[in-house]
């Protein structure tokens, strides 16, 4: 029998597809954590747990069912659960019907480990970063969330389709409110060291084209199968995995920028501690023009849940 990892990483709504999605991304990456599935469906979670511990026997992390009572003990606690977005539905739609869910699981955790992060999947994942932060106690830079950080691997890969260029070689990031008012930072964006807007194959192209493309993926996917979870999966799994491992890397997340006053997808280094570094990044006239936009309004909604 091997031993139980030290680490825990509890995945709230593991139940459920995004939830379970993530739970065995984070074993199938290797990350040397017990993974625990929590779930108002016990039975939901259960099965997840056993199938995605069949997944285990050659990596060092570990899975298993969990309460969340433990779930509030771990390391680092990844939230999923929420109301299902519908087609074609704003984001911001979604806020008063999840965050009677969110309250009710962070009052469910108490008392929550003191040095525990928090990391937000559920949408509208900046507005629900704020009310998580709010009713966990915790302080902002332990509490993130996922942000444009999968809308970013978009951007990378349709970047790298024209450019030819690896998506890992490409530094550009999508900003500000994750959903109706996210916006491509191209201003700051590299290639090579190199404004990635004077690669000769982006010369000409729609770049606002580019954008909502990247903006509305998520609609698409929605419309065809009625979530997505693979790719939302990997990226929290990644995110954890630089928590547990104090890597101090960068990644575009919601997490609290003092500059702006509100929670916001913007880059950060993150490490054992949450949130180590938020960082400037230099706009154009009309980017900032469209990060104005997304600061008045998510500031407007998390003025109705504070």
């Amino acid at each position: 029998m091997t031993s139980t990892p030290k680490q825990k990483v509890a995945v709230i709504g593991g139940g459920g597809n995004v939830g379970a999605s993530t739970a065995f991304a984070l074993i199938a990456k290797g990350v040397p954590a017990e993974v625990l599935i929590v779930d108002l469906s016990e039975q939901a979670a259960l099965g997840q747990a056993l199938d995605i511990s069949d997944a285990s026997f050659t990596m060092p992390g570990t899975c298993r069912q969990a309460s969340f009572q433990e779930a509030g003990q771990a390391d680092v606690i990844i939230i999923t659960a929420g109301a299902r977005q519908k087609p074609n539905e704003p984001r911001s739609n979604l806020i008063d019907r999840n965050y009677t869910i969110i309250k009710s699981i962070m009052d469910s955790f108490q008392p929550i480990k003191s040095t525990s992060k928090i990391l937000l999947i559920s949408n509208p994942v900046d507005v629900l970063t704020h009310i998580a932060q709010t009713t966990s106690g915790l302080p902002r830079a332990q509490v993130i969330g996922s942000g444009t950080y999968l809308d970013s691997g978009r951007l990378r890969n349709a970047l790298s389709d024209i450019t030819g260029v690896s998506p890992t070689s490409i530094h550009a990031y999508m900003l500000g409110e994750h959903g109706d008012n996210q916006f491509t930072g191209w201003s700051s964006a590299r290639i090579g060291g190199l404004p990635l807007l004077d690669h000769p194959k982006l010369k000409g192209m729609d770049l606002e084209s580019i954008n909502q493309k990247i903006a509305h993926k998520a609609y698409e996917i929605i419309e065809a199968k009625g979530s997505t979870y693979y790719g939302i999966g990997m990226c929290a799994a990644i995110i954890a995995e630089a928590l547990l491992n104090n890597t101090s890397q960068v990644f575009p997340l919601t997490h609290y920028v003092e500059g702006l006053g509100c929670y916001m997808s913007w880059p950060a280094a993150i490490g054992s501690s949450g949130v180590e570094q938020s960082f400037d990044v230099k706009l154009d006239a009309a980017e900032t023009k469209k990060l104005e936009v997304a600061v008045k309004a998510i500031k407007e909604v998390c003025a109705k849940y504070n």
